[in-house]
């Protein structure tokens, strides 16, 4: 994987750190709005996720980065989500009370 991709993965988690603001947008208005727009927009669960985020993978590989960085990437990626969710269900699942 080439070094630019390694930086968006590995991060330092404070305050300054661009990929933990990222994260905190996607998690905090991204998600929570193509949620919504798929469900007023009555269109199947995860079609805005699914091919949303194929789009944006494409504009990479237009950009010039390799298929093969952009997979190991993305695979990177959905192993630290699955630590997650391993671990929050260790924990007994997301805090209650935070919608």
């Amino acid at each position: 994987m080439t070094k630019p991709l390694d930086e968006l993965i590995h991060h330092d988690e404070t305050d300054d750190c661009p990929v933990c603001r990222a994260q905190s947008f996607v998690d905090h208005a991204l998600i929570p709005a193509v949620a919504a727009w798929e469900l007023n927009s009555e269109l199947p669960r995860f079609s805005m996720a699914l091919h949303g985020a194929a789009a944006l993978l494409g504009i990479m590989l237009e950009e010039g980065v390799s298929r093969n960085d952009i997979d190991t990437a993305v695979a990177a990626l959905l192993d630290d989500i699955e630590r997650q969710i391993a671990e929050i269900e260790t924990m007994g699942g997301p805090p209650q009370g935070t919608a």
